[in-house]
């Protein structure tokens, strides 16, 4: 039978099945598990968590006479109080190179499709959000992003028009991690900006089928309806269960511009929350790169260098960070080489962002495919030269030189 003790009778061995107040506020990004190391206990101390429930059948229960865990702690510290807990950087999940990642990148993308999907088909029969049920996917996402960040952030652009809005979504919370950890957040900073890219457009479940999916261009009267799914979402995610207020603020405020020209609110500069200024940069990127019901998307260095001249529409120091953390030439960028060789960015280097590694691939003096072999520009005399446009030299097989089997079916 389940217990609920106060925090201060936790103590090694016992088993924690859940903790009482908003999950913001829990020192871990799990439930259900054993209490097994000293500094889990001085973190849930220094927490604003309460109370919580045991499990006495899977841990220790609580004894009769047992001294609290707080004066065990101060046992070893009279003077001074349990400290905060340490932030957990991103860096310690191990790290993966972009082959490595890309399998298992590929399955995270596609639970999350499926989780996605559920959470808004449930948002479209009225029922409550539980974004607590969202963590297991944002660690997933989370993890995946640190262990190689060109991995999940290149596969989740590559989506059809039919799944853009739920894999927008995926994309959106991996482009918030990575955006975070460029920004210096730690990991639990990390993980909160990606439940904020996650639930972001969470309102479109309210939009008109016939209108979110159209295949050509939104009347005036449509795009009015489209201008509200962030009040929406946000009104949404308050009838819900385990919502932060950051994870509110960019669900209404994504849309906002620093020149004061966005919506709802058409807030100016500062009066932008710093995690709604992420969520702007990285809604529009994987926007204008995906395919929608009534435009294909750019290619990926083209988007970023069309959005650096876009003045007053983001913040520009954190639009340089976002660079940073995708790569001037992001994955899947065609470019030409000095040699007239046509080549897609594989993976970046992050010592040097001009000299990606890249799949080479045609001959433009020769003007015809020659056998694709990689080619790490860093420890090459050949270099990047300029951004090429696919549709120009009607290449349609881009994808598949950097992604390979990992590359998204078709449905």
């Amino acid at each position: 039978m389940l217990k609920k003790i106060p925090v201060d009778q936790v103590r090694l061995g016992m088993h924690l099945h859940a903790l009482e107040g908003n999950w913001l506020d829990h020192p871990f990004w799990k439930s259900k598990f054993v209490i097994r190391e000293q500094q889990m206990l001085a973190d849930l101390l220094a927490s604003k968590v309460k109370a919580v429930w045991i499990d006495p059948s899977k841990g220790l229960d609580v004894e009769a006479n047992a001294a609290p865990a707080s004066a065990e702690l101060a046992a070893e510290a009279p003077s001074a109080p349990p400290p905060p807990p340490a932030p957990k950087p991103a860096t310690l999940v191990p790290k993966r190179n972009f082959q490595e990642e890309l399998s298992e990148a590929a399955a995270v993308c596609q639970r999350g499709r499926s989780k996605v999907v559920s959470m808004f088909a449930e948002a479209r029969m009225g029922k409550a959000v539980d974004a607590e049920q969202c963590l297991p996917l944002v660690e997933e996402i989370s993890d995946s992003v640190f262990r190689n960040p060109g991995a999940l952030v290149s596969l989740a652009r590559l989506k059809t028009a039919d799944d853009y809005t739920y894999m927008h979504s995926v994309a959106v919370c991996a482009l918030m991690v990575a955006l975070g950890k460029e920004l210096g957040m730690d990991d639990t900073q990390c993980r909160v900006a990606g439940l904020a890219g996650l639930l972001h457009d969470l309102g479109k479940a309210s939009m008109p089928l016939e209108v979110l999916n159209k295949p050509g261009k939104l009347t005036e009267e449509e795009f009015r309806i489209m201008r509200m799914h962030p009040e929406k979402g946000h009104q949404m995610l308050l009838e819900g269960h385990g919502v932060s207020d950051p994870v509110l603020d960019v669900c209404l405020r994504h849309h906002e511009k620093m020149d004061g020209s966005g919506y709802p609110g058409k807030l100016v500069g500062e009066d932008i929350s710093h995690l709604a200024r992420m969520g702007a940069i990285c809604d529009v990127y994987d926007a204008i790169t995906s395919n929608r019901p009534y435009k294909e998307g750019w290619d990926p260095a083209e988007s970023i260098a069309r959005m650096a001249t876009w003045q007053g529409h983001f913040d520009m120091s954190m639009f340089k960070a976002f660079v940073k953390s995708l790569g001037i030439y992001p994955t899947g960028s065609l470019v030409k080489l000095q040699s007239g060789k046509l080549a897609v960015v594989v993976e970046q280097n992050p010592q040097m962002l001009t000299a990606p590694t890249v799949r080479v691939f045609f001959s433009t003096k020769a003007n015809m495919p020659i056998p694709a072999q990689m080619l790490e520009l860093a420890k090459s005399s050949d270099k990047i030269v300029g951004r090429e446009n696919p549709k120009t030299w009607g290449f349609k097989q881009v994808d598949e030189l950097w992604a390979g089997d990992a590359l998204p079916k078709k449905r």
